[in-house]
């Protein structure tokens, strides 16, 4: 990374997104440039209606992604694999083999959106963990337990306990992601854990606590799964981002919903950053005073756990302030309730991407 003082700006090498929901149809259309414009890869999240559970539909919701791409923009979508009890395992093998799978993702059921067909009961999938251990294929954790006894703020710290900690025991040579983690026990969890475990930290966790939710009222645009937690385990993720640990890397679980499912009787879970995400993650490793830890967390440790090559393009940040629009631009039905609102909307950031490359 080259950190030019004279012209305040920030040149690095191109990151990748370890984690985004970039969904279909329309919403699809209107989102996947905000990712393509800066990361050079995305694992895709395959929790679509219905998910992607086998190697044909994930070629297809590939060949979609690039269909929707602005022109011009090279982006890789890396596909994943949702994981049901009755998924096969020489299907999983095969789509992993044929690169059409980059890792698999567990849901527990109903844990978050669309992850009604999720596993209920991690004995069900043995022999998908099994395969993937033998081939290397790394297995993706929404890592909440789901027992309605079990407070929602202690779901994370639960599930560690009850599930996580004796399948990594069972299976001691998979590659784990613990995706968008949000509390102190699990950074220190994933500290300890080995080279097979590592971890995704998003921007919104990085900047809001649990109050950004209640704050004059239910801020729908704050609720996420997982939900923010209390001010020390954000204090937790920003250490653990800016502490230049490998098994820590860039995972947006950017998570588009209309105004209209955000604001409903029943709201929807996810936080829309991926159009300033990368200016949201500078923002913190400057207040943190090491923004030559950036280019790491973004661009070199996500590559280096999933065995890919690192980026060979660059992209700069401009220290120019921007102030972040109410609406997002590229709203899918303009005039209508159809419309999006990021992450950090009516906030002034002080870095800006320049896309003059």
């Amino acid at each position: 990374m080259a950190l030019d003082p004279m012209l305040d700006q920030i040149t690095l090498r191109q990151p990748d997104d370890w984690h985004v929901h970039l969904r279909d149809g329309a919403m699809l259309q209107a989102v996947v440039g905000s990712t393509a414009r800066v990361f050079r890869r995305a694992i895709v999240m395959p929790n679509l209606r219905p998910p992607i559970t086998t190697v044909e539909a994930a070629e297809a919701y590939r060949k979609r992604i690039l269909s929707a791409l602005p022109d011009g923009i090279p982006f890789t979508p890396l596909m994943t694999a949702y994981l049901t009890e009755d998924f096969a395992s020489d299907v999983l093998e095969r789509g992993y083999r044929e690169d059409v799978f980059t890792a698999a993702k567990f849901y527990p059921a109903h844990a978050t959106t669309n992850s009604a067909a999720g596993v209920s009961d991690l004995r069900a999938i043995n022999g998908l963990l099994e395969t993937m251990e033998r081939i290397g294929m790394p297995l993706l954790v929404h890592g909440e337990e789901t027992d309605s006894d079990v407070d929602i703020f202690d779901r994370e710290a639960f599930f560690i306990e009850r599930h996580l900690v004796p399948l990594m025991n069972r299976y001691p040579h998979l590659r784990v992601v613990m995706e968008h983690i949000t509390t102190q026990e699990a950074v220190q969890f994933v500290e300890t854990g080995g080279a097979n475990l590592a971890a995704t930290i998003t921007p919104h966790h990085l900047h809001i606590n649990r109050n950004a939710m209640f704050s004059g009222g239910f801020r729908s645009d704050f609720y996420c799964l997982p939900v923010a937690k209390r001010e020390r385990h954000r204090l937790a993720l920003r250490r653990a981002v800016t502490g230049g640990q490998p098994c820590f890397f860039l995972g947006t679980d950017s998570a588009p919903h209309s105004r209209a499912a955000k604001e409903s009787a029943c709201g929807c879970a996810g936080i829309f950053n991926a159009p300033h995400a990368l200016e949201s993650y500078a923002e913190v490793f400057e207040q943190e005073g090491v923004l030559d830890r950036l280019e790491a967390f973004a661009s070199e440790y996500g590559p280096a756990f999933y065995g890919l090559p690192l980026n060979n393009t660059s992209i700069t940040l401009i220290r120019r302030a921007q102030v972040v629009p109410a609406i997002f631009e590229g709203q899918i039905d303009a005039g209508s309730f159809e419309y999006l609102v990021p992450f950090h909307a009516g906030e002034m950031l002080g870095w800006t991407v320049s896309l003059d490359q």
